[in-house]
């Protein structure tokens, strides 16, 4: 019997994962919805999302192998629990469902190749609101890429091409992605477009990626970007900021 309890015993503790520490803050002038989304095979923290008003900051744990991306909702509704961007359904808790395009999407992925934690901000989605990640205390390689804040902070909304426009209320809320817009194999670099070699956004009838890496440089702006906006460390405790203070 004490044999059968040590294996148990033995059996949780390596199956046991140390925490991961975010905290997920909003820096617009009004509320935001938070939607959460694990990958394939991972548990959706919170459920999949909360309501953070302004200047509130709220702080959750992942398992130190977790992946997933994080993204706002702007403009929600509490009595139809839909939001015109990035919404998941009538529910503050996305519950597994991803955000409806256009969005600005935080992705990280934990204890991935060679125990490095990968995170990147990713426009591939198109952009609602500015945001970045950054780890604290994090241990890395001192190269460009390692352990430092990844942020778009660009007047993306502003400054969008006006045939990738998102209005609502008498303003601009999001910008499309050329894909989410046109819906085409080439923009979306799908079919014969699957490659690197053959989806390459200079050779676009408009080479709408580089607008959005104009305005930040350090985000994915379509399928194929290249591997520069991919950013390294080991930490157990990530800053994640939506809104327009920063």
């Amino acid at each position: 019997m004490y044999f059968a309890c040590f294996l148990l015993i033995g059996f949780v503790v390596s199956h046991t994962h140390a925490a991961v520490t975010f905290d997920i803050s909003n820096k617009e002038p009004g509320p935001i919805w938070v939607g959460i989304q694990g990958n394939s095979g991972q548990q959706n923290l919170n459920n999949g999302g909360f309501v953070l008003q302004q200047g509130e900051t709220k702080t959750l744990s992942a398992p130190d192998n977790w992946a997933g991306r994080f993204w706002p909702r702007t403009w929600c509704d509490a009595g139809t629990q839909h939001c015109q961007t990035g919404d998941c359904g009538n529910k503050i808790e996305c519950q597994g469902a991803g955000g409806v395009p256009p969005v600005t999407l935080i992705e990280i992925t934990l204890k991935g190749y060679q125990g490095l934690d990968y995170y990147d901000v990713s426009l591939v989605d198109g952009f609602n609101l500015k945001g970045f990640i950054e780890p604290v205390n994090g241990q890395g390689t001192n190269q460009e890429y390692s352990c430092t804040r990844v942020a778009c902070l660009g007047n993306i909304n502003e400054k969008c091409p006006d045939e990738l426009k998102v209005n609502y209320a008498g303003q601009t809320i999001a910008c499309n992605s050329a894909c989410n817009k046109f819906n085409t194999d080439q923009y979306c670099c799908r079919g014969a477009y699957d490659r690197p070699e053959t989806c390459r956004s200079s050779d676009w009838p408009k080479n709408y990626p580089q607008f959005f890496k104009d305005q930040c440089p350090q985000a994915y702006s379509y399928a194929y970007d290249d591997k520069k906006s991919t950013f390294t460390c080991k930490a157990n405790h990530y800053r994640i900021q939506f809104g327009a203070s920063f």
